[in-house]
């Protein structure tokens, strides 16, 4: 799987509050086409990084607004179709209230670019309609917010929630193998192996094992 990193900069929003934030940008596939991982604040370094290869998909790993918010503006300048989990559709019309999304993330089907199969993993916590890619056979998977590097992703505001989050990472992606790198929608690179302990001592704390 070839994959590229744009960073992007600007703001989260929710529950009233807003953070000052740098996101992770992922595209994958090859020097024909690619699918576009979240695409977060700024279209336009996203569509240079693009470099006139056909998009087949702008998917997003979920519906907060930092990983939206550039997405509309990029499909009218790829003229691709946006993918959103269905259960984060309340997040999405909070930014697009007056457009839709152009389909469903479905977990359980495969996001197919230049040669790669990306399997959906639905893992809510996060959000209600988060989800993970993996490819199994370069052993990668984008986590969107629902894997960091140090841990789960944040939970206790609107539509989050702690134990859920840590039972859909028990279930979806501690399966995979140690090895497998996790890449992130905000921060450093890390690895399934190196994330284990961490979830599985809070989830003891919580007594969710």
């Amino acid at each position: 799987m070839s994959i590229e990193l744009v960073v992007t900069s600007g703001v989260f929003a929710l529950d009233g509050g807003e953070w000052e934030v740098d996101n992770n940008v992922w595209i994958v596939g090859d020097d024909r086409e690619v699918v576009v991982f979240d695409a977060a604040h700024d279209h336009a370094p996203i569509a240079a990084a693009v470099n006139g290869r056909k998009v087949t998909a702008i998917v997003c790993t979920h519906g907060h607004n930092d990983h939206i918010n550039a997405a509309v503006a990029l499909r009218d300048a790829v003229d691709a179709p946006i993918l959103l989990h269905p259960d984060d559709r309340m997040l999405w019309d909070v930014v697009y209230p007056d457009t839709a999304p152009d389909g469903d993330v479905v977990p359980g089907e495969l996001i197919t670019v230049g040669g790669t199969e990306l399997g959906v993993l639905h893992t809510p916590g996060h959000s209600p309609g988060c989800c993970c890619f993996v490819d199994a056979g370069s052993g990668r998977v984008l986590s969107g917010d629902t894997l960091f590097c140090g841990g789960p992703g944040a939970t206790g505001r609107s539509f989050s929630d702690e134990p859920t989050i840590l039972r859909s990472i028990a279930s979806q992606l501690l399966t995979l193998p140690d090895a497998t790198v996790v890449h992130t929608g905000h921060g450093d690179t890390t690895t399934v192996g190196d994330e284990r302990d961490g979830v599985m001592a809070r989830m003891a704390e919580l007594g969710l094992t």
